[in-house]
């Protein structure tokens, strides 16, 4: 997968600085790291890759509620996780057939629309009233939102919805980072078992590897948690959507055969 020593390094230095813009965002590992190795090697290979890192982060991140917090919210959104959960296997198991060029150009489309989410910078009526409509607390409401956005995180790592689900809760900005990380440990580790049941590591090497990977990964997620505090949020906005746009393109002109 890696083949010298500069590739180790720079994968390193990516999931680093992935896991600063999560600890800065309190989301964003996942895209950012996952999608800057499926530039570089097989977009499978590279969501399963990231799930013990992802898995590592967020157990970093989930210390941010406290016990009482980590009940309620679990009560809370008990029907999105179990929603997500069932669709993150679908996922799973989708990843297992799909063609390496039309997933690297799907990665990248989705990233892009990750980030044409997060910037908002379009007000459209039928949208608002759809979002109205969908992101209530009801049961129905979530375990619709928790299956499709499952199986869209079980075959490129990407949460987009759950993480708008939970932005259109009013949470505060602490809360809302460890929400996020309660949600996506408790899938991630689910995942991990899955994705070995199904065959989907190429090796037991490429295991050992993701299970080392999430050491930096936490690191990284340390550096940018002190750094929260210190930035301003449209600077730590700025950030992400730059990295993410640049690593979708790059995506998207892979899948094309173009670079």
């Amino acid at each position: 997968m890696i083949d010298s020593l500069a590739s180790v390094a720079a994968l390193l230095a990516v999931i680093v600085l992935a896991g600063a813009v999560n600890g800065l965002a309190g989301f964003g590992f996942a895209v950012v790291a996952t999608m800057a190795l499926a530039t570089v090697i097989d977009p499978a290979t590279a969501v399963v890759f990231m799930i013990v890192p992802i898995l590592g982060v967020n157990l970093s991140l989930v210390g941010e509620l406290s016990g009482d917090q980590l009940r309620t919210c679990g009560r809370r959104f008990a029907p999105l996780l179990v929603a997500a959960l069932a669709g993150m296997i679908v996922g799973l198991v989708a990843l297992d057939t799909l063609p390496d060029a039309p997933l690297r150009i799907g990665l990248g489309l989705v990233t892009l629309a990750f980030v044409g989410s997060l910037q908002q910078v379009v007000s459209i009526p039928a949208v608002g009233r759809a979002k109205e409509a969908c992101f209530v607390e009801s049961t129905g409401s979530m375990a619709g939102v928790g299956l499709a956005s499952g199986v869209l995180f079980g075959a490129t790592n990407v949460g987009v919805q759950l993480i708008a689900y939970l932005k259109s809760c009013n949470l505060s900005h602490g809360l809302f980072v460890g929400v996020t990380a309660m949600l996506f440990l408790g899938l991630n580790a689910v995942r991990v078992g899955a994705a070995g049941a199904l065959g989907l590591y190429p090796d037991s090497l490429v295991f050992l590897a993701s299970v080392a990977a999430a050491v930096p990964a936490v690191a990284g997620v340390l550096i940018g948690t002190r750094l929260r505090h210190r930035l301003g949020e449209s600077l730590r906005r700025r950030v992400v959507l730059g990295l993410l746009t640049i690593i979708g393109i790059r995506l998207l002109l892979g899948g094309a055969g173009i670079a």
